[in-house]
């Protein structure tokens, strides 16, 4: 396989990755506006991907003069024609010299026209591989954070008639606290240079369990409009949860079973929506398998695209980049 077609098997992987994960969509503006970020980079790559293509294609019509006659275009590979200087080198001829083959001290193809710019690509493709292999990480502990909520969820299936207000208390305090713990663990992730902003899996886990608790047709049927009604309600600045505990002793007061079954409606639903975000074939398991198919092949393919464009700058990621990919290459041994 030649390093062109190793690119753009890689162009086409990197492209599965930002276009998401899922077919299923939120139509949110935070969504649309990941995927368009998420494309840069692939737009990027196959600009140039194409230029260096066409570099190369160049390369190949270009006659090669010899004393005054004109040679194969193809036999300069081979070596089989000479310049007038007595070199096989056609590109001396445009002060371009390739008779040392191989990489430059400095990691370029001056085989290349255009070195630099796939020195640059190179450079990318080596940032990015550090990228996915953190958002790998990353999104990894959010899979077994979104199991976490949905026991968080199923263990409020357990209140019941037989239990005092102040059990029921302490039943929804622990359900908050859990939910605040899994807003500022992630968060701050899926915000502006967040290490998974951009990345639907992790947008929309945030979002779907937000609506899940903010959802008002939790009893409906009982005269309530979800857990507000009793207290529990999310900060539209912060996203923490917090409990009136005065507004659900009165929703208690007033209709405890229909307060009790509002809670257990609740308790169903939200388990089931998080059980979906971790379920096979939806957002989060479908990302994580795209950014295992893409790291594998670059680690696979990465000596022979470096053999072609450069050694490329190596990685200097920020530091919750690194702190993931620390945790990537101790999951893997790396």
């Amino acid at each position: 396989m030649s390093p062109f077609t190793i690119a753009s098997t890689l162009f086409s992987l990197a492209k599965s990755i930002g276009i998401g994960s899922s077919s299923q969509s939120n139509n949110t503006e935070t969504v649309r506006s990941g995927a368009r970020a998420s494309e840069d980079f692939s737009s990027s790559l196959e600009l140039r991907m194409a230029a260096l293509q066409a570099q190369s294609v160049n390369s190949l019509l270009g006659s090669v003069f010899t004393g005054g006659k004109t040679s194969s275009s193809l036999d300069f590979l081979t070596g089989a024609n000479k310049t007038a200087s007595g070199t096989s080198d056609p590109l001396s001829l445009l002060g371009l010299s390739t008779s040392v083959r191989g990489l430059s001290p400095g990691g370029r193809n001056l085989s290349l026209f255009d070195p630099e710019s796939a020195y640059r690509m190179m450079s990318v493709i080596n940032n990015r591989d550090v990228t996915y292999k953190a958002q790998f990480s990353e999104l990894s502990t959010m899979k077994t954070n979104v199991s976490i909520m949905q026991q968080a969820g199923q263990s409020l299936g357990k209140v019941s008639a037989s239990m005092d207000n102040e059990a029921i208390r302490t039943e929804l305090q622990a359900f908050a606290g859990k939910y605040n713990e899994w807003i500022k663990r992630f968060d701050s992730t899926v915000k502006n240079d967040g290490l998974l902003a951009g990345t639907q899996a992790a947008e929309i886990s945030l979002y779907e369990l937000e609506q899940s608790v903010e959802n008002s047709f939790n009893g409906a049927r009982n005269g309530f409009h979800g857990l507000r009604d009793l207290g529990l309600s999310i900060d539209q600045t912060t996203n923490l949860a917090s409990l009136d505990t005065s507004r659900l002793d009165a929703a208690l007061a007033t209709n405890r079973g229909g307060a009790i079954s509002t809670i257990q409606e609740f308790s169903a639903n939200f388990a089931k929506s998080a059980e979906l975000l971790n379920s096979t074939n939806n957002f989060i398991p479908n990302r994580l398998a795209n950014l295992d198919r893409v790291i594998d092949y670059i680690s696979d393919n990465k000596p022979a695209l470096q053999a072609e464009f450069g050694l490329g700058d190596p990685a200097r990621p920020s530091t919750p980049i690194a702190k993931a990919l620390a945790a990537y290459n101790k999951i893997f041994m790396i």
